[in-house]
């Protein structure tokens, strides 16, 4: 009698089994070349634009993918009050620009620039100059030992110094944060120390062309970012010829040195009295740009989140050319969508989700960042509670540098080995189920020279530490940012195959009993 009960159990629970396979499958069987084909011929059409964030055509993309997610009974997220997270980006013109040098007008344009976008308006005045070499004050490597810079005028060069081929600061060939954000933090060293403002040189730029004169008086659109709380100060950026009649003969040498990266003397320091005066005035356009979100809600883990993400931005139009951008990353969109459709259509089914599920469509990925970047600082959902972020980023086409015998037959996978160990077995197991694609993970070299992993949207979770898994064809080259990134490129059935093992990633991570581990550590250094 046991062995009989045993055997009906056994048959039982095998049937479960395969029901719910046959779920997981019914609904992937949704995600079909026709829909993607729909939904890709309207996001990268040419009514679109180029969808280039802060413009019109961003704003057509972004009110598109919203009426989808309504049409398919996704909900929004009761604190955006709507489908769009909307985040600020400035535009600023100038009104008004004066540097005054030993009592003499030097002129805008020739001898300084005034960079808007890392300005705001005020004056500075100051009746001694110090010269602060790279203006870097590290542990490591400090410019500012021995000097005294309060209430004075602090003159640095952009950059920083190297030692035996690698720069100093981070002991390889990758640049500190002294190079990139560089600017900002280099203007809150010489605030922290006390400086009333600071005159730049850029040692790479002697004079200033028509386009960098115009680009100091109009900014285009740039994202803000948040204040983490520093000080700062205004700076003028100098010509080289007027940087040299301010420091005087050692000039020439003084550039040469920075031009290698190399260190300074300290016989070249200047510590002299020199009146300056710096005024600036401006006006700031607001511009809103918005990520779309649209949510397949939970049952009993509701609380917890699977984000599901690509950029729908691209790079808009230059010189009358649209740049379409069908798989960078009209692909990734329209996965998106089609999943979403999936996922709601299960729902609707009786076959919803544990977890919550976030479709969210960022912007400004080409600017830098700048959707996913505000969500990260701004999240709607606790970040503690957001089990995985699965980053979709041009799926549609084919590496034109790959020549194995799987070229039509394979997806890059980044982020498999970091931050959880759940990621690969998750994923490499729905894969191997129904997909069997060949997962290459070739870009989560740590020495990876192109850095994909932190170019694209799902590093701004990975750095909260969010564990990500991001879905990408190789596309460097051929059409990569080029008008000719059109639909009729896409290799369909493909495209077609990787999304629906996207889904069936999502679909157990959204399922299983715990969120994934976050046991693993980030190997890729920073961004």
């Amino acid at each position: 009698m046991k062995k009989i009960v045993f055997f009906i159990c056994l048959v039982a629970g095998v049937n479960i089994s395969f029901a719910q396979t046959d779920v997981q499958a019914k609904y992937a069987d949704i995600i079909t070349v026709q829909n993607l084909n729909k939904h890709l011929s309207i996001i990268a059409s040419a009514e679109m634009e180029g969808r280039e964030t802060g413009t019109e055509g961003q704003r057509k993309a972004a009110a598109y993918i919203e009426a989808q997610f309504k049409a398919m009974g996704l909900k929004s997220v009761p604190s955006l009050k709507g489908f769009q997270q909307f985040y600020p980006l400035y535009q600023d013109s100038l009104k008004k620009g004066e540097l005054e040098v030993d009592n003499k007008d030097a002129v805008y344009g020739t001898d300084f620039i005034i960079p808007l976008n890392n300005n705001e308006s005020g004056k500075f005045k100051g009746k001694q100059v110090v010269f602060a070499g790279y203006g870097i004050d590290d542990e490591k490597y400090n410019d500012y030992t021995g000097l005294d810079v309060k209430g004075k005028i602090v003159i640095i060069f952009l950059g920083e110094p190297k030692k035996d081929g690698n720069y100093f600061l981070s002991g390889s060939t990758r640049f500190s944060e002294w190079t990139f954000p560089g600017i900002s933090k280099k203007l809150a060293a010489a605030a922290g120390k006390g400086a009333a403002g600071v005159l730049i040189i850029n040692p790479r730029q002697g004079s200033f062309n028509e386009r960098a004169v115009e680009n100091g008086k109009k900014t285009g659109v740039y994202f803000p970012g948040d204040n983490d709380g520093s000080k700062s100060l205004n700076f003028a950026q100098l010509s080289h010829e007027f940087a040299k009649s301010i420091i005087g003969n050692n000039f020439d040498t003084i550039l040469t040195t920075v031009k290698s990266s190399g260190m300074f003397d300290k016989t070249w320091a200047i510590d002299k009295k020199l009146k300056v005066e710096f005024e600036m005035d401006k006006f700031r356009e607001v511009v809103n740009a918005s990520n779309v979100v649209g949510i397949v809600e939970g049952t009993d883990k509701k609380d917890e989140y699977v984000f599901v993400t690509g950029h729908y931005d691209h790079l808009g139009m230059r010189n009358g050319q649209i740049f379409y951008g069908a798989d960078d990353d009209g692909s990734g969109t329209c996965s998106v969508i089609a999943m979403a459709e999936a996922f709601a259509k299960a729902a609707a089914g009786g076959h919803r989700p544990r977890r919550t599920i976030v479709f969210m469509t960022v912007s400004g990925e080409e600017k830098g960042l700048w959707g996913s970047e505000y969500y990260s600082d701004h999240p709607f959902y606790p970040l503690e509670k957001t089990t995985v972020d699965l980053n979709i980023d041009m799926v549609g086409r084919v590496d034109t540098e790959r020549t194995l015998a799987d070229t039509l037959n394979y997806v890059y996978v980044i982020g498999h080995d970091k931050l959880s160990s759940d990621l690969p077995v998750i994923n490499e197991g729905m894969n191997n189920k129904y997909t069997k694609l060949t997962l290459d993970y070739k870009f989560d070299d740590p020495n990876d020279r192109n850095r994909i992993y932190f170019r694209s949207d799902h590093y701004n979770f990975a750095k909260k530490g969010i564990p990500i898994l991001f879905f990408y064809d190789g596309m460097l080259k051929s059409d990569y940012h080029k008008p000719t990134d059109t639909i009729e490129k896409i290799s369909w059935d493909l495209y077609e195959k990787r999304t629906r093992m996207i889904f069936h990633t999502a679909w157990e991570m959204a399922n299983r009993d715990e969120m994934l581990k976050r046991d693993t550590p980030l190997n890729m250094g920073t961004r």
